[in-house]
Parts: structure tokens; sequence; C-alpha cells
């Protein structure tokens, strides 16, 4: 049996989770995973968002019994979304709840209506797909999933629906992508509740050598700083580490020298690594290395092929 104290089922998962389902996207990984990050005999809220089919057709195209049936299609398709869900849980020891927001009532858009209803129910992580291209719903990558990481009060956590099956079942290697910023440690701190005494982690810098033309100071002369920055970060991480898990590990990369950044750097070394979990705060360092989301943080969301949490400060 395993209880919330077994090498299993980490100690501190979330108690409260969140997750958004898109009525015209495939949840089923986003489900498998917040199956596993919730704490036993706590409580998950499925949300999904009937979008108005006025805010997709030009104005005048859309009257009568033809938006009423639009709406209609729209709402039914959220219902069905939320129930389908709902299934997944039905054999855990979770509380259930499930919601629709129809924004032809509720008015306003995808975002605000999942940050404003996870704030309602002082959600403690919140967990979203993401896609690409289904039908009216713009449910993106980085369209809903970025925003709703800036705007969140809790840590998001996205997963891509082209990710491996791998992640349906364990979460057994977290990669720690860290700055040297107070927030990445906070992140760290969060995203260790869901690692055991067993689970695999490990700390990750990197060293940015890409020659931009923007540039105003030679990156070689800074490629020195960086890495005794990065040496220095990942020596705390380490500490911080091996308080969790026995199995920890930390790397320090370089991106290349041209046509490469931070954020595909940090996705090949989860490629190579076979990382089930990237773990990053949206807000680093200011200055010369700046791990803010809409860079690294947000680039990253949007191209990993690994679920990705991102954590902003205060939540470690």
């Amino acid at each position: 049996m395993n209880g919330p104290t077994s090498l299993k089922s980490p100690p501190h998962l979330p108690a409260r989770v969140f997750v958004a389902i898109d009525p015209y996207g495939e949840a089923r990984h986003a489900i498998a995973v917040a199956r596993r990050v919730i704490a036993p005999s706590g409580a998950v809220r499925l949300v999904s968002v009937a979008e108005n089919p006025l805010t997709h057709v030009p104005v005048g195209s859309l009257v009568g019994e033809a938006l009423n049936a639009a709406r209609a299609e729209l709402s039914e398709k959220a219902h069905e979304a939320v129930a389908a869900a709902a299934g997944a849980f039905a054999e855990r020891d979770i509380h259930v709840e499930t919601h629709t927001i129809d924004l032809s009532q509720h008015g306003g858009d995808v975002v605000h209506a999942l940050v404003d209803d996870a704030l309602a129910w002082h959600a403690e992580l919140v967990v979203l797909g993401t896609h690409q291209h289904h039908g009216l719903s713009r449910w993106i990558e980085g369209v809903v999933s970025e925003p709703v990481a800036r705007l969140a009060n809790c840590p998001v956590l996205v997963v891509p629906e082209i990710s491996s099956e791998k992640v349906s079942h364990s979460l057994n290697r977290l990669l720690f992508a860290i700055d040297g910023s107070e927030q990445a440690t906070q992140a760290m701190c969060f995203g260790l509740r869901f690692a055991t005494s067993v689970t695999h982690v490990r700390a990750l810098y990197v060293v940015d050598c890409a020659v931009r033309l923007s540039d105003l100071v030679p990156v070689d002369f800074l490629e020195n700083e960086f890495v005794e920055e990065g040496t220095r970060a990942l020596e705390a991480a380490k500490l911080t580490l091996a308080q969790t898990s026995s199995r920890s590990s930390t790397a320090l990369i370089r991106t290349d020298r041209t046509r490469d950044d931070i954020a595909h750097a940090i996705v090949r070394e989860a490629q190579r690594w076979h990382a089930d979990l990237i773990v990053m705060g949206t807000h680093g360092r200011r200055g010369i290395v700046r791990w803010m989301l809409g860079t690294v943080a947000g680039r990253v969301a949007q191209i990993a092929r690994t679920p990705v949490l991102l954590v902003r400060g205060s939540h470690g």
C-alpha cells in the first residue's frame, strides 16, 4: 500500500490541484500528471471554459438561432470534457469538483477566467495541457499557458500534448534549471515536493555563450564570470537537493556560439538526461542574465516535449 510517506508517494504533494481542461484538445497527459502530483485524500478541480463564439467570427456573422446554436455547442463540449476528465479520478481517494465557465455569460477571456477561478478556489497548483491548433479554442502553446503562468497566484505545471507516455506513469527524473537567483531556489524547493529519497534530481546551470549583435560586452569577457556564478549556484543547489534525495547531481553546460539560446540548451539537456519534469522559476536575475517569463522560462514551456513546472517567487 502506498501511503503518503512511502517511497512511491512524496510526503509533501499539493493537496489542492486545479486542472484546466481544453474542450477541444487532448487532455490525457495533463490529467495523468495531475493524478501523480496530488496528495492522497486531496482535492482536484477540473475546469473547462466555453469560449464566446462572437470573439472568433466577423461581427454580424452569427445572430439569432445560429449564435445560440454555437454557444450551446461550445458549452456542451466544455461539460463533456470535464465529465470525461472526472472519470480518471474515479478510483482514487480524491475529492473531485467539476466546473464549466461560459464566457458568453461570464465575459472576459480564457486566461483570466482560469486564473480567477483557481485563485477563488485557493489552488496550490494549476495543471495545464498545451497543444497546437484545435478549432475555435486558442489553447495553442504559449497563448494560454504563458499568461496563466504569469498571472496565477500559484505554480503552474504545463504538460505538452506531445509528452512521452512515460510521464503518465512516473516523475522519477526531475531537472531543475537554475540561474543563481532566489526565485530559482524557491522553484527548486517547490519542485522537490514531487521527489522522494530515490528520485533522480539534477540541477542545471546554462552558460550563455551565443554571440548576438545586441551584446554590449564581448561574450568571451563574461564567460568566466558566468562559469564562476554557475559553479557557486550549483554548489548551493547540490546541498539543497541532497536533503531530499540520495540520487542528486549537477551540470554546467554552455550554449553553442551561434544560433542557440538558453531555452533550447535546457530542452536539449532535458532530452539527453531523459527528464520527466523540468522545474524553473518564472522570474530570475535581472541585468545581464534575465530568466524572465516570456524569455527563457516561457520559451522552455513552449518548446519542451517534457512537462514544465513554472514557479513564481514566494512559492518555495
